[in-house]
């Protein structure tokens, strides 16, 4: 008889900046943003004997009476409260719950208590041994797994995932980073030694996902570019790739700003499809960067940098950072200056957290500056466990408050869109492209998209303004389309999110400088 596994990928305990939970909220559709890598490929890997299936939260309940033998769970620190309560609710029922994915690797004592078998680090060279021993019936409560050839790695099981309702695709071509960024824990479970999949299992991935309806796609590597010999080659492969196919992929990926002095390299990203890039760029504070060890982001004019990726016609979102040991109370000022400078209409700003497994934990909580843990507190934006050095706590949050109603006030993000949109539309790409989006090319849940931009101008008079004004530069530039439909849904679901944290506050948007700045004069004037 045939055992069988429900692998579960929970909702996050809050939305993020690159969640669809506003897709649900304004339209009652629930929608995954991309494709959770990590059902598919653990379900590539379970053998015959197995009936599997897969649930993404995102996109269906979990069913708690669902047939299963075993119930598979991963997740992230931002997942982790829901992961405790799925697998409470499915233990309470006599299941055997497995818990693996980044949470269970970092914080294993954590997460132990709450599952009967726990799975840390990679699972390809232990997954054999972990699915034989749950059908013998003789499972450990703990498997610990190494850092794999990717080789070993694979072609995830698609047709067990809900792509009908997935927005993008996914892929990952590498693990590991070997930057040294006092921040990141990425490298403390995956390493820092990159490593890499074959090329043709990555192409065979390609026509998978393209089978499957993808036409734009997420490659998930932590940094793309790392390796430079070994990603031009990539490029170049996913290039010709794409050029034997009519119908082309087009793809989004994190790189480092390093990247921008390497032209070639920039030209196979445009070639291959690359549209969309994350951007660690964090500060403009070149002092915090030393201090955190992010030398990378300190060897150039950052600004020239941002400027080469948009010129060779790739879209660039700014990851950003305010609460270094360096930031003084004037770099939220300093942040929006900078933001409105660089044709980048989408920032992530954060306050700096501390995870308990990095350096930065590590030397923060010698000096007696970290008060709780990434599983102790609400894994949100404007959250932070650290002790700032040169503001209060208080100071931190009002800042970062004024800094998130500065940038997305609509006249604000207008300016930014149409910075990075005209700079776009001189590049080759643009000037090469068809005039406008085939909507009977797109899929119903992409279709969802244009449906929820509907929505925008209810968000107010000056949102509705700019939504406007948006849709008559895409008029005037047909080739922009899908570049601003894109942003402008990035706006809808910013919008959701701060309004569900209570952080949306225009009139702080009025104010020249931050809150706590702005209460401090009022009260010196009274």
């Amino acid at each position: 008889m045939n055992r069988s596994i429900y692998l579960v990928n929970p909702a996050p305990d809050f939305p993020s900046y690159f969640n669809t939970e506003v897709l649900e909220d304004k339209l009652g559709r629930p929608t995954a943003n991309a494709v959770a890598l990590a059902l598919p490929t653990v379900a590539a890997m379970i053998p015959g004997d197995f009936e599997v299936t897969l649930c993404d939260e995102c996109v269906k309940p979990v069913d708690f009476d669902f047939p299963a033998d075993f119930v598979g769970i991963t997740g992230m620190v931002s997942q982790w409260k829901r992961m405790r309560e799925i697998a409470q609710e499915f233990r309470s029922r006599g299941k055997v719950v497995l818990i693996g994915g980044p949470h269970a690797s970092l914080r294993p004592e954590v997460v132990r208590p709450h599952c009967d078998i726990l799975v840390r680090g990679e699972i390809e060279d232990i997954a054999a041994r972990l699915f034989q021993d749950l059908i013998n019936g003789s499972w450990r409560s703990e498997y610990v797994g190494t850092s794999p050839d990717l080789a070993n790695s694979p072609v995830p099981r698609l047709d067990l995932y809900p792509n009908e309702r997935t927005l993008t695709g996914a892929i990952q071509t590498s693990r590991g980073c070997p930057f040294r960024c006092e921040f990141c824990d990425v490298i403390q479970y995956q390493g820092r030694k990159q490593r890499h999949k074959p090329i043709p299992q990555i192409l065979v991935e390609l026509d998978q996902l393209h089978a499957h309806g993808y036409r734009y796609v997420f490659i998930t590597d932590d940094n793309l570019t790392a390796h430079r010999k070994r990603a031009k080659e990539l490029l170049a492969a996913i290039r010709d790739w794409n050029d034997r196919r009519g119908d082309r992929l087009t793809f989004a990926t994190q790189i480092s700003i390093d990247a921008a002095s390497d032209d070639e390299l920039l030209q196979l990203c445009a070639e291959a499809g690359i549209e969309l890039v994350f951007v660690g760029i964090e500060t403009p504070n070149e002092e915090s960067l030393r201090e955190v060890n992010k030398h990378q982001n300190n060897k150039g004019d950052m600004v020239r940098q941002i400027e080469r990726f948009v010129e060779h016609g790739i879209s660039v979102i700014g990851g950003m950072i305010v609460g270094f040991d360096s930031d003084g109370p004037d770099i939220f000022r300093r942040q929006y200056e900078f933001a409105m400078s660089v044709p980048i209409p989408f920032f992530t700003p954060a306050i700096l957290f501390a995870p308990e497994t990095t350096p930065l934990f590590d030397r923060l909580n010698r000096a007696g500056r970290v008060f709780g843990g990434s599983a102790d507190l609400p894994c949100t934006p404007w959250v932070t466990n650290i002790v700032p050095l040169k503001m209060t706590r208080e100071e931190a949050v009002d800042g970062l408050k004024w800094l998130c109603n500065k940038l997305y006030c609509p006249d604000a993000f207008e300016k930014r869109v149409r910075h990075s949109a005209e700079m776009l539309a001189k590049g080759a790409r643009f000037k090469r492209a068809e005039k406008g989006s085939s909507l009977k090319s797109m899929r119903p849940v992409e279709r969802d998209g244009l449906s929820l931009l509907k929505r925008l101008p209810l968000l107010g008079f000056a949102e509705a303004r700019m939504a406007a004004r948006l849709m008559r530069l895409v008029l005037r530039k047909p080739c922009l389309t899908a570049t601003v439909i894109r942003y402008l849904i990035l706006y809808m679901q910013v919008r959701h999110m701060f309004d569900r944290g209570q952080f949306w506050d225009p009139e702080l948007a009025e104010q020249d400088e931050p809150w706590f700045e702005y209460r401090e004069a009022l009260a010196r004037a009274s």
